[in-house]
Order: C-alpha cells, then sequence, then structure tokens
C-alpha cells in the first residue's frame, strides 16, 4: 500500500519521525554516555551497558491503542525500510533516519503452531518461532540489523570513514556480521574469530562466503571472545558480539513481534529462549517493559530461559532464591550440541540481573525462570520436533527440552501457551543429526540415540551388480524393464504395499 493512500491521520502515524534521546547507559556505575562514539563497555567502571532513550516519556503522549495501530498499519506499507525490525522505528533506533536503514529481509519470522501430536505427547498447547528464517538463518540478524543501520548512519551523516566490524562467534554471530558487513562494504570490512574444531562447517562457510577475514582460535567462545575484547580495547574497530547494544535493542524486536502476532494479548503466554550469551533473553525483557510501560500491551508473559548442563552459569546463579545471596561465578563448559549456548561467561549477565530484576518488579509477580536440561534432552527434543514437521536447530531441541522440564517443575500448565525461540535454521546443525543416527556422538557429548527416532538411508540392491545401472554404464530395453520391476518389489516389500488388484 503507498502512503499517500492513508488518510492524514493514519499517514502521521505510519511515518516515524527521527529523535529521542539516547544514551548508553552503564549497570555498574549508573554513568550516561553520549552515543556519538561507539563504545562497548563503560570508560569509566568498565561494565556493560544498555542504550535506553531519556526522552522515552515523549512516546507515552501517543495512547497504547494508537501505537498498535501505528505498527499494524506500518504492516501494510511497502516501504522497505519499515518493512523489517525496524517496524518498530521510535522502540528500537528512533536517531537513525530511515536513509540509513540497512533492511536484508529481517524479522517478522512466522509463529507455528506445533503439530497436534506434538502438542499431545508434551501434554501442552505451543508453537515454534522459526528465527532460522532469517537472512542469515539466524536470530542474531535482528541485532545486526540495527548495529550495521547505526553505522550506516554513522558513515553517511556523521562523516565516519571505514569501519573494521569484528567479533567472536560460535557461529550465527559470524555468519550475521558478515553478511550485513558484506552488504555496507567497502564502508565495513569484517574479521571474525571462531574457536576452533566448535563451529559446523555449514557455518564456516558464512562468513567465507561474505568474504570475511575468518581467524580460528584454540579454546572456547569464551577464549575467542577475551580476544575480540582486547582488539576492541586498543584499536579502532567496531564491535558486534552482544555487548554491543545496539545488538541488544534490535534483538527486543522479538518482543514486539510476538505481541504483534498475538493481537497484543500476552495473558496465559510463556516464552522459551535458549540463554547463551543472555543477550537475547536480556532483549526479550526489555522489548516487553518497554511495550508494557507505553500501554500497548497489559502484563508481562512468563520468561523462562533454558540452558545445558554442559554451560549453565546463569541456571547456577538463580539456583540460589534469595537475591541478596546470589554470586556469579563464570563455569568451565563441555562440548554441547547447542552450540551457540556453549557459554561459561555470558557478557550481558549484568543485562539479566538487572532486567529480570524489574520485569518482575513492573509484573509483580514471578514471571522469569531458569531451568537446565541434558544434551541428551536437547538432541532428542530436536529430532522429535522435526519429525513433526517442523524446521528446528539445536538451540529450538533446547527450548522444547526446557518447556517440558518447565512443565515438571510446575512453572507452565496446560491451560497455558508456550512460544518455544527456534534460533536458528535446522540444516546449519544437521551434523549433530547425523552423528544422532549413526550413534557416533563422541563420549564427552553423553548422547545416545533413541531407536525410534533414528533414520537413515535403505540400500536397494534388488539385482546381482552386473544387472543394475552404473555410472557410465546405463540399462536399455529389457534389462532396464528387469531392473526397475525387480527394485520396485523390493521397495514395495519394505515398505509393505499391497499389489492393485
Amino acid at each position: 500500500m503507498r502512503l499517500e493512500e492513508f488518510s492524514p491521520a493514519d499517514r502521521e502515524l505510519v511515518m516515524p519521525q527521527v529523535g529521542g534521546q539516547l544514551v548508553y547507559h552503564c549497570l555498574g556505575c549508573g554513568t550516561d554516555h553520549g552515543i556519538a562514539e561507539l563504545l562497548y563497555t563503560c570508560p569509566q567502571c568498565g561494565a556493560v551497558l544498555l542504550i535506553e532513550d531519556r526522552g522515552f516519556a515523549r512516546l507515552k503522549a501517543r495512547p497504547g491503542a494508537a501505537w498498535r495501530r501505528a505498527f499494524d498499519l506500518r504492516r501494510m506499507l511497502n516501504l522497505p525500510a519499515l518493512s523489517g525490525i525496524l517496524r518498530y522505528h521510535e522502540l528500537i533506533a528512533p536517531v537513525v533516519p530511515l536513509d540509513s536503514v540497512v533492511y536484508l529481509g529481517e524479522g517478522h519470522t512466522p509463529l507455528v503452531e506445533a503439530c497436534p501430536r506434538l502438542k499431545g505427547t508434551l501434554g501442552l498447547d505451543f508453537c515454534f518461532k522459526n528465527d532460522g528464517q532469517n537472512p542469515s538463518a539466524s536470530f542474531k540478524d535482528r541485532g545486526m540489523a540495527v548495529a550495521l543501520s547505526y553505522i550506516n548512519y554513522l558513515i553517511k551523516h556523521q562523516g565516519v570513514g571505514q569501519i573494521l566490524s569484528v567479533c567472536a562467534s560460535t557461529g550465527d554471530t559470524s555468519a550475521s556480521a558478515a553478511l550485513y558487513g558484506a552488504y555496507l562494504a567497502p564502508g565495513v570490512a569484517s574479521a571474525v574469530l571462531l574457536p576452533r574444531g566448535k563451529v559446523t562447517p555449514q557455518q564456516l562457510s558464512q562468513p567465507l562466503g561474505a568474504g570475511a577475514s575468518v581467524f580460528e582460535i584454540p579454546g572456547v567462545f569464551d577464549d575467542c571472545m577475551k580476544v575480540v575484547e582486547h582488539l576492541a580495547d586498543h584499536y579502532q574497530v567496531a564491535l558486534l558480539n552482544s555487548k554491543n547494544a545496539w545488538r541488544i535493542r534490535g534483538q527486543e524486536s522479538y518482543s514486539f513481534e510476538v505481541a504483534q502476532d498475538l493481537d497484543y494479548d500476552l495473558a496465559g503466554q510463556a516464552l522459551v529462549v535458549p540463554i547463551g550469551n543472555a543477550g537475547n533473553v536480556s532483549a526479550v525483557m526489555a522489548g516487553f517493559l518497554q511495550l508494557l510501560e507505553l500501554g500497548i500491551i497489559s502484563e508481562l508473559p512468563k520468561l523462562i530461559g533454558v540452558q545445558s548442563h554442559h554451560a549453565d552459569p546463569v541456571f547456577r546463579y538463580y539456583q540460589e532464591p534469595d537475591p541478596a545471596k546470589r554470586a556469579w561465578r563464570p563455569v568451565t563448559v563441555q562440548a554441547s550440541v547447542a552450540q551457540a549456548a556453549m557459554i561459561g561467561n555470558p557478557v550481558s549477565m549484568p543485562r539479566v540481573i538487572e532486567l529480570a530484576r524489574r520485569y518482575e518488579q513492573a509484573a509483580g509477580q514471578a514471571r522469569f525462570f531458569v531451568v537446565q536440561v541434558s544434551e541428551q534432552q536437547i538432541m532428542d527434543a530436536m529430532i522429535l520436533a522435526n519429525r513433526h514437521g517442523h524446521i528446528v536447530c539445536t538451540q529450538g531441541g533446547e527450548s522444547l527440552a526446557g518447556l517440558s522440564r518447565a512443565k515438571e517443575l510446575g512453572i507452565v500448565n496446560s491451560g497455558e501457551h508456550a512460544i518455544l525461540d527456534a534460533t536458528a535454521h535446522h540444516l546449519k546443525f544437521v551434523g549433530f543429526q547425523q552423528m544422532y543416527f549413526e550413534d557416533s556422538f563422541p563420549p564427552e557429548f553423553g548422547v545416545k540415540p533413541r531407536r525410534e527416532l533414528v533414520n537413515l538411508p535403505q540400500e536397494v540392491l534388488a539385482l546381482a551388480a552386473d544387472q543394475m545401472p552404473a555410472p557410465g554404464k546405463p540399462l536399455a530395453g529389457e534389462a532396464f524393464q528387469r531392473f526397475v520391476e525387480a527394485t520396485a518389489r523390493e521397495i514395495a516389500r519394505r515398505l509393505g504395499l499391497e499389489p492393485r488388484s
């Protein structure tokens, strides 16, 4: 729909105005810093930052119903800058003009209701949000679109020269950073650091294909992250991990989309999100808090974070029920199929602590929970979901296993509806599926396949080798007909097919 086809009143609602008073707010010392410079930690105390809008009160002048109408009308507008996650421009990056927005098709991934048989297996009503349908096939594109849009704004309007972006990754972040950086080349060049041997071939191929400089580092993600932090502290680079507060702003769009797709009614809803580096779960809370404060929604949904027992520092922290007695301790991770979650010292943990406090304070009751699941449960859940017609990655399997565990603990019940975050596309993790089917997982994973979930190709050799076709040796005539009939009979026998009468 063209802008001129809207009424004058709706046109004013639809088109956002550049503005806001965004600052980097330090969660350590409480200092605010201007956004003209790219900051990742507080220059005064070194703590992580949140981007907050000191002019947020101006948004309250518009009633919640008018905000809902504005976002719904933007669905109809054929304008790329408002087609992705910047549909929620005022809530994410109001300082970025529309001519600087980088849109590659990210956001607005579908809520796909779980197959009825799968719902029956769990005894719960739920759906998957398929964030693997983003451009680089993971949820990371949400944050990257905003971080690179802001960098594009600095290049186009603030005279910033060429920027080298750098990130540490278990796969998805590097793919996303390289993709968005390539779109802005030569203004942006990309370098990514990966833990050697800890990234699937599919994920490794993505930054290589986008032309990024790829460095494989010994150790795990946490080791790569320390190197990237050192680079950001001592060299002129743009850090694109979730330590970058612009990334968190972009990932808040997950909450906005869920609310809009549920017609802004979140009663009886529970979201299940893998924790990983803790940026996504932080962003989801921050997003819903904005919606509540503006009257766009009337209540906060439950939020359940999930961690594997091979990388569970956030779970351990919240095992202590008394907030005054909680103590943060990073953990040494073990091998995990949920590679994006294999992080023992999440950089966004201070954000989790602060936002969870605000979240439960605003809700007036317990609304944030963390559960732990095993590697076996993650793999079983991924295979089970895909066996029922879904495209669930290992992190999506972690969400499904987490939902099952949350039910066991009484956190969710059969009268509620859950939304499970499938953070990436299943095809990025087919290697783990193959190991499951072939029972070839290394011992450190502790994964053994369930027989009923295993599926392997069946070779059909219905005739002797010299009676069957081969590359460069086709059959013809009666010989080919014999091969077709014999092969069809064998397949029919294995499938239990009856001949037509």
